[in-house]
Parts: structure tokens; C-alpha cells; sequence
């Protein structure tokens, strides 16, 4: 009986973390445009530049590129991050109460749970972003490759199949989402115990603007630690098929990255990105935060 009220309880927090990271999620879509447009293309100098071209020649909709299909998977998808991430930090708690005298995570430890959450949100993510960067990069007008969402996906499943035409830039977006969400969920972790050190209360008793700040300031670290693979994955998941392919594999656009744009290529778009970073993930771990609060 008290192992069925166990697993009981555990099915039971899951889904409060799953429902916490779905109603964080919600928020997160402009401004990538931009930053796409800037990580695979050396037409604009700068993002103020490409933001101006984009108004001018497609119209202020054209902002919206691409937006449907994250907008449907984005609760999804943070929804992932937060039930994985909290399920890895559950086994450690039961594994250090088990070797050690506290349950309570080492700092090396918040970052293998969001490592975990990365790499499971993963399976999500790569289709999901793929479709949206053809979407956003595709020619304007009559010169349109795919009438939308549902029509990409299914010429590049046509194209060398699920897993080789949609599921492209798979690897290095498991290794930007393990760095990603390792330093997302380790760095808002750290500033909330150190908020909890700091001044003797619970975690509970923090302020919502000082959970939305250390949430913002994770977004940041997300970014900078993990913006290099992003940029390969755009590259990759912009490319040509067949004639067209410029990159035969991550490690073959990694080299032709560095020997043609050098340093700053894999830094190209990272203005509007930290632009946009800081209030959607301040949202997200704000409104993840209340709802697991109100759910207990």
C-alpha cells in the first residue's frame, strides 16, 4: 500500500512540474527571424540592418515567419525541460540521501539534470526548430518553397527521410540543448539557493521579481554558453539537399565556419537573441515558479 501511494506521489509531482513548464513556456517567438537570419546569411551587417530589410521587403508579417509551428510546441517543449529536469534531480535526491548525510544537489549535479532535460527535449526541439528556420529562410513571394508547417515537413521527409531530412542537425542539437539547459537550470538554481542562504527563509518566501530576475539572468548564461552550436544548427538546417548541400556533417560546418567567418561567425545574431533571452526566460521560470507554488 505505501509503495502505490509512493508511486502515486511521484506520478503526481511529474505532472505538476510538466504543468509548471507548459505555463512557462508560452511566451517565446519573436525576434528569432532576426537572429536566423543573421547566423545564415552575410547579407546584413548588422541586426538593426537585417530588421530593416525584413520590414521593408516582406512586410511587418514576415516577422511571424516560421511562428506556428513553436507556438504549438513551445508548451510542449518547456513542459520537457521542467518534468525532466525535476525527474534527474529526484533520482540524485534519492541517491545522496541514500551515500550521504543531505539529499540536497551539488551544483555539478543541477547540471546534469538540465543536461538530461536538454537532451530529452531534444527528440522535440530538432524537428520543431528545423521547420521553422526553413520556413523563415525560404525565398518571399512566388519564390516560396512550402506553402507552410505541414507542407515542410513533408518535403523534407521526402527528401532523405524522417530521421535524415527532418530530423537533420540532430547531434549538434543535442550537444546545444545539453550545454543549454545544463547552464540554464544550474545558474537560476545556484541564485535562488544563494537568495535562500542569504537571507534564512524558504524558497517559497521569494519574491516573484527576484525569481523573474534570476530566471532572466539564466537566459543570458543559456545563450552565451551554447550559442556557437545554435549557429551550427541553423547552418545545417538551412542547407541545400543534394547538389546543394554545402555541409556534409556538424564537424564539416563547424570547420567552414571558422575558416571563412572566423571567431565572429559563430557569434553572428547573438545581440537580438540576448535582447529577447532575458524577459522570456524571466517569464518562464516566474510563471513555472507560481504554478508549482499554487499547486503545492
Amino acid at each position: 500500500m505505501a509503495e502505490v501511494e509512493e508511486q502515486s506521489g511521484s506520478w503526481i509531482r511529474t505532472a505538476k512540474d510538466l504543468a509548471a513548464g507548459a505555463a512557462g513556456g508560452i511566451a517565446q517567438v519573436l525576434l528569432d527571424i532576426v537572429k536566423v537570419r543573421l547566423q545564415t546569411t552575410t547579407t546584413h551587417p548588422s541586426a538593426l540592418s537585417c530588421a530593416s530589410s525584413i520590414l521593408t521587403h516582406e512586410g511587418p508579417l514576415a516577422f511571424y515567419k516560421g511562428t506556428l509551428t513553436p507556438l504549438i510546441g513551445i508548451g510542449a517543449c518547456v513542459s520537457v525541460q521542467f518534468g525532466a529536469f525535476h525527474y534527474a534531480r529526484r533520482l540524485f535526491e534519492e541517491s545522496n540521501a541514500q551515500h550521504y548525510s543531505s539529499p540536497t544537489l551539488s551544483y555539478s549535479q543541477y547540471y546534469l539534470s538540465g543536461a538530461f532535460a536538454g537532451v530529452t527535449n531534444s527528440v522535440l526541439s530538432a524537428p520543431i526548430e528545423h521547420v521553422r528556420i526553413r520556413l523563415q529562410t525560404q525565398p518571399h513571394g512566388a519564390g516560396r518553397l512550402y506553402s507552410g508547417p505541414l507542407d515542410c515537413i513533408r518535403k523534407l521527409s521526402a527528401h532523405e527521410g524522417v530521421f535524415r531530412g527532418l530530423y537533420r542537425g540532430q547531434t549538434v542539437t543535442v550537444y546545444r540543448e545539453a550545454t543549454a539547459y545544463g547552464t540554464w537550470f544550474l545558474t537560476y538554481e545556484y541564485l535562488m539557493n544563494r537568495d535562500v542562504a542569504r537571507n534564512n527563509y524558504k524558497r517559497e518566501d521569494i519574491s516573484t521579481l527576484k525569481v523573474a530576475t534570476y530566471g532572466g539572468i539564466a537566459g543570458e548564461a543559456l545563450w552565451i554558453a551554447s550559442y556557437p552550436f545554435d549557429v551550427i544548427k541553423s547552418k545545417m538546417q538551412s542547407d541545400g539537399f543534394g547538389e546543394g548541400k554545402r555541409y556534409k556533417n556538424m564537424r564539416a560546418c563547424f570547420a567552414q565556419t571558422w575558416r571563412i567567418e572566423g571567431f565572429r561567425g559563430f557569434w553572428k545574431g547573438i545581440g537580438p537573441t540576448l535582447l529577447r533571452a532575458m524577459p522570456v526566460s524571466a517569464g518562464t521560470f516566474a510563471v513555472a515558479e507560481l504554478v508549482m507554488r499554487a499547486m503545492g
